[in-house]
């Protein structure tokens, strides 16, 4: 801007490419949500007390806060809406809950034995209604997962709401006590929650890691053949990794049990380290992808270093907010569409998928385009700065 007078506020961006249903999204989480918490107290009232129940409901939510701030900060680059995240984690808390139950009511009453149930049946009915998102979202949403990051982070959210639901019963049952365990009580929940919230907290997204990972793979696939096929490989082996944990109790016993764990933890880590390294490697996507736009002259290149790594894109923005805050509210909302039309640009030009993708980088254009007047970004790094 040439003028000297501070607009009042940055102009309206039209996004033509808006997804639907958002509100109505957003409405059926609350609805969703909302149902879910009365389910977990009554789960948790079935302990018999008050002190049962709301153990179960703390030990439950105890490893909730370090667990989602690790999913948050793995889609911290390319964030996706909250909104989403949300859905994610309310459907692995509430509908997930909602269909494995009858599902592995039904398989006790047709004959299957607890032993049968317990290591085959509960894998079965559970990973299918943890994984029934995740496939909806590569349906309905190809937007959300672009690759095998975003698929580890939309199953690991439905597989921490299922988890924290499934904790609350099993805490509850812990403080009645067992037949074939002589405590009860504030102990045995206690020993529950160090086994499962303390020892064991990522075992179900680890389960439905498998299938996250396959849907991330099949968008980049042109053949529905192979989409789907690599969608029921993933399943198949979300079961089988939930098999061997639960089965490891049925069939091995404590030994069982700590072998099995041993392979999972590993399994875990390698897990952990490979989410990582596709977080740090979405940084030399965005580097590489909004340079190509800059040489096709779409952004200035003196621009590119303040909307990639997080330390400059902060510097820009404490920058821009010595100009006020509609200077520093412009860098921000830059920055965000920087980072959308990036990732939207390498996925064109890398030939995968994605629903218009080439209208959609101009609209993203076009809007960082009307908030250019009002940018206020620090002088031109010196070549080759990062």
């Amino acid at each position: 801007m040439t003028t000297t007078e501070a607009p009042a506020a940055l102009p309206r961006e039209d996004d033509p490419f808006r997804q639907r249903g958002r509100k109505l999204l957003v409405v059926l989480v609350w609805i969703s949500a909302l149902a879910g918490a009365a389910g977990a107290i009554f789960l948790a009232s079935t302990s018999g007390s008050v002190t049962g129940a709301s153990l179960a409901v703390v030990y439950a939510l105890v490893p909730l806060p370090a667990a989602l701030a690790m999913y948050w900060w793995l889609d911290r680059v390319e964030p996706e809406p909250f909104r989403y995240k949300a859905a994610a984690f309310v459907w692995g808390a509430v509908i997930a809950v909602a269909i494995a139950l009858p599902m592995e009511i039904g398989m006790s009453r047709l004959g299957m034995s607890e032993d049968w149930l317990i290591a085959f049946g509960a894998p079965v009915a559970e990973e299918f209604a943890k994984g029934l998102f995740v496939v909806l979202t590569l349906v309905r949403l190809r937007r959300i997962i672009d690759g095998v990051l975003d698929g580890l982070i939309v199953s690991g959210l439905v597989a921490l709401g299922f988890a924290a639901m499934e904790n609350v019963g099993y805490y509850a049952a812990s403080y009645l006590g067992f037949d074939e365990v002589p405590y009860s009580g504030t102990e045995m929940a206690t020993a529950t929650f160090v086994v499962r919230g303390l020892f064991s907290p990522f075992a179900h997204p680890l389960f439905a890691s498998a299938i996250g990972i396959a849907v991330g793979l099949s968008v980049s696939r042109t053949s529905r053949a192979q989409r789907w096929g690599l969608v029921a490989l993933g399943y198949l082996v979300s079961v089988g990794l939930h098999a061997l944990w639960n089965g490891s109790i049925v069939v091995g016993g404590g030994v069982g049990f700590l072998l099995a764990y041993v392979v999972l933890a590993c399994l875990l880590l390698g897990l952990g380290v490979t989410a990582v390294v596709l977080r740090m490697r979405q940084f030399d996507v965005m580097a590489r992808s909004l340079g190509d736009m800059a040489r096709r002259g779409w952004l200035h290149p003196a621009e590119v270093p303040w909307l990639v790594r997080f330390g400059r894109r902060r510097q820009a923005r404490v920058f821009a907010a010595r100009y006020g805050p509609i200077a520093a509210e412009a860098v921000d909302r830059y920055q965000q569409l920087a980072t959308e039309v990036a990732f939207l640009h390498d996925a064109v030009m890398t030939g995968r998928a994605k629903p218009e993708g080439p209208d959609r980088t101009y609209a993203l254009l076009d809007r960082m385009w009307h908030l250019r007047p009002f940018l206020r970004f620090p002088p031109a790094l010196p070549p080759g700065s990062r």
